[in-house]
């Protein structure tokens, strides 16, 4: 089918993905021919690029009509609705039209179900940071792509320390691969930490210092994080991730619970080894403690959607949540 829809928030991925698209349908040599690239945010956008689809192709190779971030999939006139039916099905197949959004289409749209029912669809979902199993798989998934060889500690080291920011994933695993050339044995944890560039501390290690009442290391921790950039809803997104966690193990031990996989699949973690281990972790703190923590992290990541400073907003919560945590 000569249509496409990739949408996500991975936009590193996604833009490989375009660009495998590109190399796979268009000839370079008649490229200014037969690409164009639309915004979508403009107000005849979609029929723009409904017309280029329909054009014939100039020269050699096919032709690449690419409307990104378009917003047709959370809000379509009737008019656009016509269109689309209208033209779709009528595209010719040396012609390509590809959909891109950073959003979840909404199903419950006609002009959703209109797409999907002409779409190659790919999504490009960002893998939430606190699944530090799933991200450790991607790592090794790209490592093996670009040729990097990785002792387990090593590929666990790069998940926790990177998280899941894709693009810095294959920026470090690019300049580790040159590196590799000069050894002949897999990397380790000891090699990566001298040439790897990543933030001295991360998000899950804020989470572990917060859970431990440590608030004089919190707050190095925040700094850190801020100065390498890290988005500071992104730190949230992994608290309330990890504290969720904790939270949902401990009422399930409180309750008797001692099946490892029914509390795993309760946690949504994979792997039900790491309960164990998980379970030591919330041994000594009281369930009370944890749900409190989910409400305090609630007034957080409000605070900081209304504009609230982030570094000082920030800086409060979590001395508020290593008093709640603290040992008298």
């Amino acid at each position: 089918m000569p249509t496409y829809l990739y949408w996500g928030e991975d936009d590193f991925t996604l833009s490989k993905a375009v660009q495998e698209l590109q190399k796979k349908v268009l000839d370079p040599n008649w490229l200014q021919f037969n690409y164009e690239q639309i915004a979508g945010n403009q107000a005849d956008s979609l029929f723009q690029a409904l017309n280029l689809a329909m054009t014939p192709v100039f020269g050699m190779g096919e032709r690449l009509i690419w409307l990104k971030e378009t917003s047709i999939f959370q809000n379509c006139s009737d008019d656009l609705l016509k269109e689309l039916q209208r033209t779709l099905p009528n595209i010719p197949l040396t012609s390509h039209l590809l959909f891109t959004t950073s959003k979840k289409p909404d199903g419950r749209l006609k002009s959703s179900k209109i797409v999907q029912d002409y779409a190659q669809i790919q999504e490009f979902s960002l893998i939430p940071p606190w699944q530090i199993e799933e991200i450790t798989k991607q790592v090794q998934k790209i490592a093996q792509e670009i040729g990097v060889k990785l002792t387990p500690d090593a590929l666990q080291f790069l998940a926790e320390a990177i998280g899941n920011n894709t693009r810095q994933i294959y920026q470090e695993l690019e300049k580790l691969a040159l590196y590799s050339q000069t050894v002949s044995k897999p990397l380790e944890k000891k090699d990566l930490t001298s040439l790897v560039n990543i933030a001295t501390q991360s998000s899950l290690q804020l989470a572990t210092t917060i859970r431990q009442g440590d608030g004089a290391k919190a707050l190095l921790i925040i700094s850190d994080l801020l100065n390498c950039n890290e988005v500071p809803l992104r730190i949230i997104a992994t608290l309330v991730g990890q504290f969720r966690t904790w939270t949902i193990i401990k009422l399930y031990l409180e309750a008797n619970e001692k099946d490892d996989t029914v509390i795993a699949k309760a946690a949504e973690i994979n792997n039900p080894k790491r309960i164990y281990f998980l379970k030591k972790e919330v041994q000594s703190v009281s369930s009370h403690k944890l749900l409190t923590s989910l409400s305090i992290l609630l007034d957080l990541e409000l605070s900081l959607k209304r504009g609230a400073e982030p570094l000082a907003t920030l800086q409060t919560k979590v001395l508020e949540l290593c008093h709640l945590f603290k040992k008298s």
